[in-house]
């Protein structure tokens, strides 16, 4: 074989070499695509999809090719639109901001609903949102109205309010951590309305968690029962960790999330040495991955073969985002910033050919149900973006 027709022959070598890994399913077809270009097609699939007043995207099961679609009253209704007026805030296009309010306005009729705990996920992570954005009365009176609402479940002796309504045989008046959250929507009705009632039930609410959800080593449990006559704990347990003792990973996030956001509005140091305390249990876990990825519980013994969840990783890098505001430890910008870019890899985005409305994969819900298992979710994605837009102006 003389060189040329070895060069040519190398040439056709190398050629189908690219072809076939350009084609292969293993590249997923981004070869040729930035990770921010695929960040902007994975943004771009939220824009497009279309308004349903009775279908929030909740998560998506890649085996089935099916989106879960929610109405309102769900927990996460709140987080689409949310993720868009973040979109927004990140991008400055206003198709976000238009597709934004009109997601938005289908979540009016939640104002009223006191069968929930979750007022402040659905309408603050909306209306709250959009109310950063664009100082709109509207918006201001459906905050007052749902915080009016939230506080119906406020039980003066328990001094919480109550998370759920189902299972009253066994769990007489359950609390969550989770409900921790709920709280930024009764501080921000006290901060439009003037009525200190709003800012007071979320006080009450925070130390009665301070005081009962913590272990010494300060990982927290789930639920905590409670007495209604004396106020009493009566028993504590867990509905989504492996047991009623494990380290639940978003359990963990939502404490030190809802600590740090308490503190933004008391300046009560108790809650600042929570999230602190809380966020050093979360670093300092032996089976903490590398990655900053976190498997959906702590004390999963499956480990290192267990399910990750990036909603959890998503919620503690945006408050670590804000606690470091408050208590400069570079650890915590370490373990945000590194989380931000496991993220935008390949791995954790979407693939540019899946048309569906998130960004992010591997989020897990329900572990103990088997629901929503290393997929994605709305709101891995909410805390995401929440946390971009923290870094860009920390």
């Amino acid at each position: 074989m003389n060189r040329v027709s070895f060069l040519v022959l190398a040439i056709g070598f190398v050629m189908l070499f690219s072809a076939c890994k350009t084609d292969s399913k293993d590249d997923k077809n981004t070869a040729s695509i930035s990770v921010d270009s695929l960040l902007q097609i994975r943004y771009q699939k939220l824009l497009a999809y279309p308004v349903d007043s009775m279908g929030f995207p909740r998560s998506y099961a890649l085996a089935e090719n099916t989106i879960k679609k929610v109405p309102s009253k769900d927990w996460t209704s709140g987080f689409f639109p949310g993720n868009l007026w973040h979109l927004y805030q990140l991008t400055g296009n206003t198709k976000f901001k238009e597709k934004a309010a009109e997601w938005t306005t289908h979540m009016e009729r939640e104002k009223y609903n006191n069968g929930t705990h979750d007022m402040g996920f659905k309408v603050f992570c909306s209306f709250g949102e959009g109310l950063k954005v664009t100082e709109n009365q509207y918006y201001k009176d459906i905050i007052l109205t749902s915080a009016k609402t939230l506080s119906t479940r406020y039980n003066s002796i328990v001094g919480s309010l109550r998370s759920w309504d189902f299972n009253k045989d066994i769990w007489e008046f359950p609390v969550i951590v989770d409900n921790m959250m709920n709280l930024e929507l009764l501080f921000e009705a006290t901060r439009i309305s003037g009525d200190s009632t709003y800012h007071n039930i979320a006080v009450s609410h925070a130390n009665t968690t301070l005081k009962n959800h913590f272990r010494g080593d300060n990982s927290s449990y789930h639920v905590v029962v409670y007495d209604t006559i004396n106020g009493t704990t009566k028993d504590k347990v867990t509905h989504q960790g492996y047991d009623a003792n494990s380290s639940w990973a978003r359990g963990q996030a939502w404490g030190i999330y809802g600590f740090t956001m308490c503190y933004r509005y008391t300046k009560n140091v108790k809650y600042l040495e929570q999230a602190k305390a809380s966020a050093a249990f979360y670093l300092n876990h032996p089976n903490l991955r590398d990655d900053g990825i976190p498997y959906w519980d702590f004390n999963d013994p499956d480990i290192p073969n267990a399910v990750r969840d990036v909603s959890a990783a998503t919620i503690v890098s945006s408050a670590f985002y804000e606690l470091n505001d408050y208590d400069r430890n570079p650890k915590y910008l370490t373990y945000a910033d590194k989380v931000l870019t496991t993220l935008q890899t390949e791995e954790y985005i979407l693939d540019a050919e899946i048309d569906v409305p998130f960004i992010l994969d591997h989020s897990t819900g329900n572990w103990p149900k088997k629901d929503e298992m290393d997929g994605p979710i709305v709101y891995g994605d909410y805390y995401f973006l929440e946390a971009l837009l923290r870094k860009r102006s920390n």
